[in-house]
């Protein structure tokens, strides 16, 4: 994966505006077998410096290549996350047992090294922003668990009972 890193030297204005545009295969490494990333990834943020805290505000847009959950045909879908993030040093990420959690904690992120690495913060806001259950359509009818066919495409005429074979014998007496 190419590095998508934000050099906070690079910093010096109480804000600052960062546009950049990666190409998809660049950031698909990461991801795994959940998506492909299909186009180009469109950052575009606001970073606002105050001493070694940094927010960064904006947005991600992308194209996401994913498997439909019923018949695994390709799907695709578009991403537009809006962002804003607080970025404090690892040195004041304390640790200190058990807390309750706030909602600003969960936009709260650490960097190291006076870098933020945009790559991992992208892949993290693709799997957030990823449906629960992609579909290719809404009345996709799924693969046949018979033969494994996909049934948008062909009707294989396999039949769909299953007998659970330990009722089998109250099956019988029902008959009866």
């Amino acid at each position: 994966m190419t590095a998508a890193i934000l050099g906070l030297q690079e910093i010096h204005d109480a804000e600052t505006r960062v546009r950049r545009t990666y190409a998809g295969e660049s950031l698909t490494e990461g991801g795994g077998d959940e998506y492909e990333v299909t186009g180009p990834v469109t950052l575009d943020l606001r970073v606002r410096k105050d001493g070694n805290r940094y927010w960064l505000v904006g947005r991600i847009e992308a194209r996401l290549g994913l498997a439909c959950c019923r018949c695994l045909e390709p799907v695709g879908c578009d991403v537009d996350v809006a962002l804003d993030l607080r970025y404090l040093p690892m040195s004041e990420n304390s640790g200190e047992g058990e807390v309750e959690i706030e909602e600003a904690d969960l936009r709260t992120a650490f960097y190291r090294d006076d870098q933020i690495d945009l790559g991992a913060l992208i892949q993290e806001q693709f799997r957030l922003a990823l449906p629960m259950k992609p579909l290719c359509r809404g009345d996709c009818r799924g693969l046949c668990a018979t033969c494994g066919g996909n049934r948008n495409v062909t009707d294989c005429g396999c039949v769909d009972t299953w007998e659970d074979p330990r009722l089998a014998s109250l099956k019988r007496l029902l008959e009866r």
